[in-house]
């Protein structure tokens, strides 16, 4: 029974002392210990079999039970302890509590009290500081009374003042005053609704506009509308009234600025009218004289009249431009079947003069017309066509060195002037556009006749390939024109301009260029060979001369000179012209002209190159490969293609330095050309046997050396070929030596089937069943002995894609040689037809 209640009461107490686990980790950071007494997990049985893990261990039983007595007292006394700490610990807190809290009370006493002082203080000071305050306003009030009072005698006795100097015309002291009298009233403007005030403003506009009629007056006195001579000179009023005038409505400026310069031009319109003979434009420098001396009169007589702001000067300039356009444009369209070209051009030149001349005389500050500046003003740009025009030899020094690259000069300030009178040019300027057609029309003709006089350019192989004279010589005059028609007009005039230019780019590359392409002998089959192969130098193979290969590559950089330069020229054109029209500047057609021509040039080349080299390809379709004994040397066929390479390919090369990535197109385009081609002819070699196979192996090896040789050939200086070259022809020969190393590998006709087309799928990549029957023709079977083979390839292809039919559909994914050199041919005959 005993037993029992001890267990329940053990139990009873694990159950109280089971804590969470969040507290038993809480506990364990903050009281750290390794005791296993400790732990939350603490078993008793695991912890004595810990004490006495043998028999032997418990004879120190009693020594373990007397240290867990110890320390069960040790305990006993902390525990004890730590209650009787806490025992006076509510009492003290309570004490804190009520001794903080009297504080508190004390601490809110003292800041009542101060803030009852403060409250005093603040009243005390309002008290002391109300007199002062009102002695302020009094005194603010009474200067502002005074201030008001002395600007109120000040405008009375200036309105006084004022009227009567008006009626003895004083313009000198009115001048002063009226300005004076008008910051007065300025002052007066919240004063209005008090009848004193309000009758004085009603004055000072009396005399305001007593003084402008008055002024007005005097003007027309001095200067009559109708009066046919002027005085000799300006008074000291009329100096005086214009300062007046500046003060005044600006109404009355205009007036006297309209009226004067009406005046100082009524004898202009009399001498210059449409019926008098000075008034055409072969006299024009009259015009521009006649205001230039007039200029010089006003500053004579009229220079100190007028205020120096009014820019008096500068106004009579401009509206005599305004009226010499009008006058010019109603004579021209009077007299429009009499313009001429020289007469025309002579007119504006004469007309951008006077206006350049204006520019360094006046600063344009009285140009109001804001659009016509916009318009008329040259675009910003560092064009170098802006610059002035050069003399010729600069002209053909500057195209042999790069005609539109040359460093620009620093631009000249924009002309205000520009286009003021010259305006009236422009609907006029179709006379010089059909004339820049007829000059360039008989341009291109001379450039034909010249070329037929004095044949094609002489061989020249040291330097890289020269340029056309006459290519230079049109963009000289291209330049030319540019300049000139921008100095007329940039508006329409520049799109018929650019219209000429694409119509005579056009006709040069055809008249010029491709019309002196040289002629190729070809019939419908090719090139027409007279012998099959000749290993001597009388080889009757035809081939195009020296001089003919030296022109094709002259033609090619010229037509890549010009191409570039119409780059350039589009460029410049869109400069010049106005930024609404830009975008019908447009040369993309006519430099695709160009490069149809580089195009054409490098196709003569290669099929020049490649008709050298048919007779030898030829040679090798027709030789006896089955009777070759022995391997030995390169073959003459090869010798012969090398030959013709090192004929062609560094004549090609050194025309061509200046234009060094054509010539790679060239190189690339004979190899896409030549291996195709020699493939067709490899497989017309039949029967071959394991030995003959060996030595076109060998001879296809040397032509895959010297097609890799090809771009340096015959060259001192070695350079890398381009990259996407050597990989034309590392695969396209790669797939000749393949196919020679199906028929090399074969022991004769007792060698199994199985190996043979195992070797077949194994070296050639692109393996089909249509160049299967082609090498099997080629090792010499019969159609009933291959029936077998081709059988026996289709079944060890790998399964075709899905959607193919039957192992021949595989044939279709990658042409064969003969259909890329059906391709080609067809190429070849296009290009022929257009030639």
């Amino acid at each position: 029974m005993m037993e029992e209640e001890e267990l329940e009461f053990v139990e009873e107490l694990e159950a109280v002392l089971q804590l969470t686990p969040e507290v038993q980790l809480a506990i364990e950071q903050v009281f750290p210990s390794q005791d296993p007494l400790d732990r939350a997990d603490f078993n008793a049985v695991e912890y004595i079999n810990t004490l006495f893990p043998t028999e032997q261990s418990l004879a120190n039983i009693d020594e373990v039970v007397n240290k867990i007595r110890l320390k069960i007292r040790r305990l006993d006394d902390n525990i004890r302890t730590v209650v009787r700490g806490q025992t006076n610990v509510g009492q003290d807190g309570r004490q804190a509590l009520e001794e903080a809290q009297k504080a508190i009370q004390q601490l809110f006493g003292k800041i009542k009290d101060i803030k009852d002082k403060a409250e005093k203080s603040e009243q005390m000071v309002k008290e002391i500081t109300r007199d002062i305050k009102q002695l302020d306003h009094a005194k603010r009030h009474l200067t502002t009374s005074i201030t008001t009072l002395n600007h109120l005698h000040m405008l009375a006795g200036g309105v006084d003042s004022l009227e009567a100097m008006t009626r003895r015309r004083q313009y000198g002291e009115v001048a002063n005053l009226l300005q004076g009298v008008m910051n007065v009233l300025e002052h007066f403007h919240k004063y209005m609704g008090i009848p004193q005030i309000r009758q004085l403003s009603e004055r000072v506009k009396a005399a305001q506009t007593e003084l402008g009629q008055q002024i007005l007056a005097d003007f027309e006195e001095a200067f009559p509308s109708q009066g046919t001579k002027r005085p000799g000179g300006p008074s000291n009023v009329l100096r005086d009234a214009c300062l007046v005038a500046n003060i005044l409505d600006p109404r009355i400026k205009q007036e006297i600025i309209k009226k004067f310069i009406k005046q100082h031009l009524s004898e202009y319109l009399v001498l210059f009218q449409e019926n008098q003979d000075v008034a055409w434009l072969d006299k024009i420098d009259r015009r521009y004289a006649w205001i230039k001396r007039q200029l010089v009169d006003y500053e004579e007589k009229y220079g100190r009249m007028f205020p120096r702001e009014w820019c008096m000067a500068e106004r009579i300039a401009v509206e005599f431009c305004h009226v010499t356009r009008a006058e010019l444009a109603k004579i021209m369209r009077t007299r429009a079947k009499e313009i001429e070209v020289k007469l025309l051009l002579f007119a504006i030149q004469r007309t951008t003069n006077f206006e350049g001349f204006l520019a360094k005389r006046f600063s344009g500050c009285t140009l109001t017309d804001g659009t016509l500046k916009k318009l008329e003003s040259p675009p910003p740009s560092t064009n170098p066509f802006l610059e002035d025009e050069p003399t010729p030899e600069m002209e053909e020094l500057a195209t042999e060195k790069g005609d539109l690259d040359q460093p620009k000069k620093p631009k000249a300030p924009d002309n205000p002037f520009h286009g003021i009178v010259s305006k009236c040019f422009e609907p006029h300027l179709y006379v010089y556009i059909e004339s820049q057609d007829k000059n360039l029309g008989e341009l291109i003709d001379r450039f034909v006749a010249d070329f037929k006089a004095q044949g094609p350019p002489k061989p020249n192989t040291d330097e890289g390939g020269a340029v056309l004279p006459s290519c230079a010589d049109l963009f000289v005059y291209y330049k030319k024109c540019m300049v000139q028609c921008s100095q007329l007009s940039t508006g329409e005039p520049m799109i018929a301009l650019t219209t000429i230019f694409q119509k005579y780019l056009r006709e040069y590359a055809w008249k010029i260029l491709s019309g002196n392409l040289p002629k190729t002998t070809t019939s419908s089959g090719g090139l027409t060979i007279s012998s099959l192969l000749k290993e001597k130098e009388g080889s009757e193979v035809a081939k195009f001369t020296l001089e003919e290969l030296c022109l094709i590559c002259n033609i090619l950089s010229t037509a890549e000179y010009c191409l570039a330069t119409t780059q350039q020229l589009e460029e410049k054109l869109k400069e010049k012209v106005d930024v609404s029209l830009i975008e019908q500047i447009n040369l993309t057609g006519e430099m695709d002209t160009f490069s149809t021509v580089i195009s054409s040039s490098i196709q003569l080349l290669v099929q020049d190159l490649d008709a050298a080299c048919d007779p030898a390809l030829t040679a090798m379709s027709k030789m006896q490969w089955q009777n070759v004994e022995h391997v030995g040397d390169q073959s003459p066929y090869v010798t012969s293609v090398i030959l013709h390479i090192k004929q062609n390919v560094p004549i090609i090369r050194d025309n061509l330095a200046s234009t060094r990535k054509y010539f790679t197109q060239f190189c690339v385009k004979f190899a896409n050309s030549f291996i195709p081609k020699f493939i067709t002819h490899l497989f017309k070699c039949k029967p071959i046997s394991m030995v003959g196979a060996e030595q076109l192996l060998l001879d296809t090896h040397s032509l895959k050396m010297v097609l890799l040789d090809l771009p340096s050939i015959g060259s001192q200086v070695v350079r890398k070929a381009p990259a996407s070259y050597t990989k034309i022809v590392v695969k396209g020969m790669t797939r000749a030596e393949m196919i020679l190393k199906v028929m090399a590998c074969s022991d004769g006709p007792h060698e199994p089937l199985v190996v043979f087309v195992d070797n077949y799928i194994k070296l050639l990549t692109d393996c089909n069943a249509e160049t299967f029957q082609k090498i099997l023709d080629m090792k010499g079977l019969k159609r009933s002995e291959q029936s077998s083979m081709l059988e026996l390839l289709r079944q060890r292809l790998p399964a075709p894609p899905s959607g193919a039919e039957s192992s021949g559909s595989l044939s279709l994914t990658a042409p064969t040689p003969e259909q890329e050199s059906s391709r080609i041919r067809k190429l070849e005959k296009l290009i022929k037809k257009r030639l």
